[in-house]
């Protein structure tokens, strides 16, 4: 007997409606965007109108709307916030994603509505201890940190009962998820308060104790972007339910390119949770889409998941340059270049790059008056003929219809088995049955814009004689009314009622990001003392841990076994002090 496949989420991003949609035609079972405010995005905000449209929009397809409110709150906020979880509730919001327990608090307390509750990743979830109690708790679903390997993640999914996602695709935070204040302590621009400055993306220095360098003026925290593609099966035979795609950022051209792409590589190994078939009109290719070099981090096994080159896109590989002049460059081989590509090149150690317009023989004219070295590595970055592709891409989404018809009743059934039907109320016999049968069959396969294509048509018994005009507004009619039936028919989940449960610690710090009031009753009736507030809270950072991660620097320049005290310094002249946990091969950045 053949395996029966399990039921996979896949989940985008989108920064606006447009986007969204875009993701749900291009196959997302679910999509997470960011409300008026309190987003880990502070640049990726939609009003409740547009939140609306897009439920409306996307439950015809079963697809769920997951809005993030991920950042921490202060007291006055944290009201605001309550208000705002009530409007998304109303409107038909599937879920929330939190990262304040003063959130959760309120919960608990019945101050907000049964709206489901998912715990953001920037809860600190890599440990099986803090995702049990987040289980306990009641949370609906707990949102993975980005570091974990495959072991750990089979092993967490069993030994919880609630939904786990996962990331499988996009931009890496260098640090732990929740626990970078590197750039709130450099210019008061909280990761927590949505506001990061990414300075990870920045020059920095290594030195050791005598000052001698080790390197110099690398982009030594730039991480490259995360692709698990190759452990989906692994993934899903885990038990994970959801998989995440980052990039609420990211434009509609990439958010299309990269969720078709997984929509394919999941329908290979597991079923979709939302309804309908994908007619995409072109072939997805990740690697043409914005990306710093791919890496598929710790799930597996350790690798170069760094890129000190450059944060930027680089691009795929064309060649070197055999010959130049001032404006020009030609290549012995090359793939397809065209014009209006964007390529780069290094130079002087820092990425350059212009576009071409246009190639003639073994030529290409740049759009700037430069001249390029002799065996220079070109690399593409733009492919102008792809991105036109996808800009002007009709891939739709739409649901499939069985048509019945029997003794004067015809009934349209979707995919989900809704089901409506309408009376034929004709009694005149048709000259010619058999074109009459014909043109019905006909005039019903015209599913036009609707959000239907038809599977099947079952006719039993003779077609009375219908004018073409009717049986188009009979088909317009029973389309609209099986429409209406998937609506009523959609079942959204709701939050059981949560709990306190013990804390993992004795005491809170301001690694706990407790920022309001509401947040520190949770610990506190969760059996954990606050001894510290958030970094927010007080603005001191002597001493402090600034950022915790797995990528080392001393596993990255081979000196795992060196006694040598390292260090690292910023554009500005800022040195800070590294540590090393070895055991768990972490590094940390103190202040």
């Amino acid at each position: 007997m053949e395996k029966e496949l399990h039921k996979t989420e896949l989940l985008a991003p989108a920064k606006d409606l447009l986007t969204a949609k875009k993701a749900i035609d291009c196959g997302a079972d679910a999509v997470y965007i960011g409300a008026s405010s309190f987003g880990a995005r502070v640049s990726a905000r939609n009003n409740i109108e547009d939140i609306k449209e897009l439920v409306d929009y996307a439950h015809k397809f079963y697809v769920k709307v997951h809005v993030t409110i991920n950042t921490i709150l202060t007291d006055e906020e944290l009201e605001t916030a309550k208000n705002l979880i009530s409007d998304l509730y109303k409107i038909g919001v599937d879920a929330i994603i939190v990262q304040d327990m003063g959130i959760i608090n309120l919960a608990i307390k019945g101050k907000l509505p049964p709206i489901v509750l998912h715990a953001s990743t920037q809860c600190n979830n890599r440990t099986v201890e803090k995702i049990k109690f987040l289980d306990n708790i009641g949370l609906s679903r707990i949102i993975l940190a980005r570091e974990l390997s495959l072991e750990k993640i089979k092993e967490i999914c069993s030994k919880t009962n609630k939904e786990t996602e996962t990331f499988i695709h996009g931009a890496l935070c260098v640090c732990y998820s929740g626990q970078c204040y590197l750039s709130y302590s450099i210019g008061g621009r909280s990761a927590n308060r949505g506001e990061c400055a990414q300075p990870c993306r920045k020059k920095y220095t290594l030195t050791d104790e005598k000052n001698n360098v080790i390197a110099k003026e690398k982009y030594l925290l730039s991480m490259k972007d995360f692709n698990a593609k190759d452990y989906l099966k692994e993934l899903v035979e885990s038990g994970v339910k959801s998989f995440k795609v980052e990039g609420r950022l990211k434009d509609e051209n990439y958010v299309k390119n990269v969720i078709l792409n997984y929509r394919k590589e999941l329908d290979k190994i597991s079923k979709k949770t939302s309804s309908g078939e994908i007619f995409n009109d072109f072939e997805p290719d990740v690697k043409k889409s914005f990306n710093r070099g791919f890496t598929s981090y710790f799930l597996k096994k350790r690798e170069d998941c760094y890129n000190f080159n450059t944060p930027k896109m680089q691009g795929e590989y064309i060649g070197k340059v055999e010959t130049s002049g001032d404006g020009w460059i030609s290549f012995d081989k090359q793939k397809i270049l065209n014009p209006q590509d964007g390529i780069c090149y290094f130079e002087n150690n820092e990425l350059s790059g212009c576009l071409i317009n246009k190639t003639e023989n073994k030529k290409i004219y740049l759009n700037r008056k430069i001249k390029i070295k002799k065996g220079t590595e070109i690399y593409r970055n733009t492919d102008f003929e792809f991105e036109k592709q996808l800009t002007n891409s009709k891939t739709i989404r739409k649901i499939g219809v069985y048509f019945y018809y029997e003794k004067g009743i015809l009934t349209a059934k979707d995919e989900d088995n809704n089901k409506t039907e309408i009376k034929i109320n004709s009694a005149e016999k048709p000259k010619n049955p058999e074109k009459m049968k014909e043109n019905f069959e006909k005039q019903l396969q015209k599913t036009g814009e609707s959000d239907f294509y038809v599977k099947c048509i079952e006719i039993k018994g003779e077609i009375p004689f219908i004018p073409i005009s009717q049986i188009n507004e009979i088909r317009r009619n029973i389309l609209y009314s099986l429409m209406e039936e998937r609506i009523k028919n959609y079942k959204r989940e709701t939050q059981k009622p949560l709990q306190y449960s013990k804390y993992i610690k004795q005491t809170a710090d301001y690694h706990e990001n407790i920022h309001n009031k509401e947040a520190e009753e949770f610990y506190k009736n969760c059996g954990c003392q606050v001894t510290e507030k958030s970094i927010e809270s007080q603005n001191y950072f002597d001493g402090k841990e600034l950022m915790r991660t797995k990528h080392c620097l001393k596993y990255a320049f081979n000196l795992c076994k060196s006694p040598k005290k390292l260090f690292l310094t910023d554009e500005k002249g800022k040195r800070y002090k590294l540590d090393f946990d070895c055991k768990n091969c972490e590094m940390v950045i103190m202040n």
